[in-house]
């Protein structure tokens, strides 16, 4: 009798024991779950607030940049388009008090004058945002496209699909031209391409953008962090735009843009 309580006494232990172990352990589980769930919870809000601060900031560094490019704009087309105007005025009454050999040059100076004031009003358009939202998108590409082919400095071409869309939001407008505008400076500054595309097709819910240049491209990997190509990709992202630029060397550089105009 004796021997067996001392057993009921080991079992009942031994019980006590393995039961206190499971409390305990399962006490254990439900704090580190409980831990791992608010780290988890001040990692996302974290998170969160660092990319609304992104935004923000993108946001701010927007307008600031918009405004100086407004300014711009206005100082080429009011005092550098104006001493344009006068210069070409002066050459024409110099061009009457010349002698005929003279005239000719005077009249290709005349005539460069006149290109000159027709590139920095058309520059001076497409710096300005208040152009930008009074035109509209697409009146825009078609004037920047006109532009540089004016200049001579490369082939454009423009090619536009489906039913036009107006933006609801214009300053969308703004950013989605700014894009393109970052994609062709880089392409004259480092392509040296012979031609540039630019098309726009009007989907139902989305504006799919492609320009491409038959340039020689380059390193994506190396040119992520230029200033260049993170701009364009964080303007994309203020638009919740699909952002998909694709080059190699020898290629030629192709940037996709699907901007969601209509989200249901």
């Amino acid at each position: 009798m004796a021997q067996e309580t001392i057993s009921s006494e080991v079992i009942a232990l031994i019980s006590y024991a393995i039961f206190f172990t499971l409390a305990l352990f399962t006490v254990f589980i439900i704090f580190f779950a409980t831990f791992q769930k608010r780290k988890s919870q001040l990692l996302r809000e974290k998170i969160e607030q660092q990319r609304a601060f992104d935004a923000e900031l993108l946001a701010t560094q927007q307008e600031i940049q918009e405004e100086t490019l407004k300014y711009v704009g206005r100082e080429l087309h009011d005092n550098i388009g104006q001493l344009l105007v006068l210069s070409s005025m002066q050459l024409k009454v110099a061009s009457s008090a010349v002698t005929d050999e003279a005239k000719s040059k005077v009249g290709y100076a005349t005539d460069a004058l006149k290109n000159a004031l027709e590139e920095v009003r058309a520059l001076s358009k497409s710096l300005n945002s208040d152009v930008i939202n009074n035109l509209g998108f697409e009146a825009t590409v078609r004037n920047e496209v006109e532009r540089l082919n004016k200049s001579g400095l490369i082939l454009s071409q423009l090619d536009i699909t489906g039913t036009k869309v107006h933006f609801e939001n214009k300053k969308d407008e703004i950013i989605l031209f700014r894009i393109l505008q970052e994609f062709i400076s880089n392409t004259l500054k480092y392509a040296e391409a012979e031609q540039i595309s630019v098309q726009l097709d009007y989907q139902e819910k989305m504006l799919i953008i492609n320009l491409e240049d038959d340039g020689e491209g380059f390193d994506l990997e190396l040119a992520k962090k230029s200033s260049g190509l993170i701009n364009m990709e964080k303007r994309a992202e203020l638009l919740n735009a699909e952002f998909i630029l694709e080059t190699s060397k020898g290629k030629g550089t192709q940037l996709r843009l699907k901007y969601p105009y209509k989200i249901n």
